[in-house]
């Protein structure tokens, strides 16, 4: 068990590494891994590289798993610093490739250090727990613009905005906008799903990709509305703006989903900085139309594998569920936000493992301290959280090292019928260690499994179905 360590603000509420739709320039590298490893074994005797010298690496290489194989072998030798953005890069692309525990863990973020504003936190007496996408969808019945927003490296808070698509286009919503994706994929809804070439690095995880997969089918108008261009000061302007001029300058009358990240959802000023006005409160003011705005980062497990003593651990104990949850007062009828200046609903995710929470009271003297332990035995990293099963709709398909034939580390991917190896996959896994079997998580059907190294070169191919439970 690692030490207790205090967590430090990082950042921003918004902590953006990728504040633009495409991410850092993804050129097909000259080198294969092998020459990146020496690189980085030649320059150990030299100084740390820079936090720049980082970005230029990452960027050149040619997929996740070269991406991820140059960051564990540059982390050790950086300052602390570089350290920090290292590692948030290393957990966007553990999340990319399936490793979501692992994901978590490199980059434990914890954004939630004040206390929540609304008070001492909801008690069980006052208040009880009913289903998150419930909540959205009586709210939303009346709004013409829905906000949800994800913390980008931690998938789990992608698992909401899936289940609302179908919910929220009954009740009449056209539109579904997502951070992530570029306007220069022109092809995007003709082809009916996202590739590596359609947007920011959070598109390249199987979870974003089956956001817009399904929004698609739905028959939403995809409304991509980031830039690539903006500064971080007027960022959330041309967001907001983009937004208007795609929809309501055009629809008055239309109803929007937009799925963001982080505090680009706020309806007033202060998680991003006292000088920047959030694209949720610029959109409130251009479109004439009040927001319901989601949240759904604060309240999450960035423990995973230990224990989180602090507000998340005492509200996760005393509203215990295997979903995404809002809480209703019992008197009223209100459904609770943490900060009503800036969201109309506060949304639990229940812990990545049940061994996450201390069932043993030890913070009940101090809920509000903020302190974490990575990992406790016997938690293991490589088995993957139960939530992927996206409540009961998905099963596990067994995998092991026999697709990679004899390479390891390898990934494996699951694609849909028809749709080729950039296209974003299913469900994905990497297998990194010697002791290589695993499961895939995925809807009953037909599927292509791709075993791949890191030189983007196919190992094994097998056509597969997956039988219902």
């Amino acid at each position: 068990m690692r030490e207790a360590q205090q967590r430090r603000r990082l950042g921003p509420r918004n902590y953006d590494i990728f504040p633009m739709p495409m991410r850092l320039p993804m050129v097909m590298c000259l080198f294969c891994t092998t020459v990146l490893l020496a690189a980085t074994s030649a320059r150990a005797q030299q100084p740390a590289p820079s936090a720049q010298e980082v970005l230029t690496h990452f960027g050149a290489a040619p997929n996740g798993l070269a991406r991820y194989d140059y960051l564990t072998a540059v982390i050790p030798q950086l300052d602390n610093n570089t350290k920090s953005l290292a590692r948030q890069l290393l957990a966007t692309v553990d999340s990319e490739l399936g490793l979501y525990n692992e994901a978590a863990m490199a980059f434990p973020f914890d954004n939630r250090l004040a206390p929540p504003k609304s008070g001492a936190l909801p008690r069980s007496e006052e208040w009880r727990s009913v289903d998150a996408a419930d909540a959205v969808v009586e709210l939303a019945a009346q709004r013409h613009i829905v906000m949800i927003n994800e913390a980008h490296h931690d998938a789990h808070t992608r698992e909401l905005t899936l289940a609302l698509l179908p919910r929220l286009r009954a009740l009449g919503f056209r539109y579904f906008a997502a951070e992530a994706l570029s306007e220069k994929d022109t092809d995007l809804m003709h082809r009916g799903y996202a590739t590596d070439a359609s947007g920011s690095e959070y598109l390249l995880e199987p979870l974003y990709g089956e956001i817009v997969r399904q929004a698609i089918k739905l028959g939403y108008i995809i409304v991509p509305y980031d830039s690539d261009s903006a500064s971080i000061n007027n960022r959330d302007t041309e967001q907001a703006q983009t937004l208007y001029e795609k929809v309501f300058a055009k629809d008055p009358q239309a109803k929007l989903f937009v799925h963001a990240g982080y505090s680009h959802i706020d309806k007033a000023v202060g998680n991003l900085g006292d000088d920047i006005q959030p694209m949720g409160m610029l959109l409130k003011h251009l479109s004439g139309y009040d927001p319901l705005c989601v949240d759904q980062v604060q309240f999450r497990d960035v423990a995973v594998g230990g224990l989180d003593f602090g507000f998340y651990d005492a509200l996760a104990l005393r509203f215990p569920s295997s979903v995404p949850i809002a809480l209703r007062e019992r008197g009223t009828g209100v459904i609770w936000s943490s900060d009503p200046r800036q969201h109309d609903i506060t949304v639990i995710l229940p812990p990545a493992d049940e061994s996450d929470l201390d069932t043993n009271g030890l913070k009940n003297a101090d809920e509000m301290r903020r302190m974490v332990v990575l990992p406790r035995p016997p938690f293991d990293a490589d088995q993957r959280p139960k939530w992927l099963t996206l409540g009961g709709r998905r099963v596990t398909y067994p995998i092991n090292a026999d697709l990679c034939t004899g390479q390891i580390p390898c990934v494996i991917d699951a694609y849909y019928p028809g749709e080729p190896d950039t296209s974003i996959p299913a469900d994905r896994y990497t297998l990194v260690h010697t002791r290589a079997h695993n499961v895939l998580y995925l809807y009953p059907g037909h599927y292509r499994l791709r075993a791949w190294n890191a030189s983007g070169t196919t190992l094994s191919q097998r056509e597969i179905d997956v039988p219902p439970h």
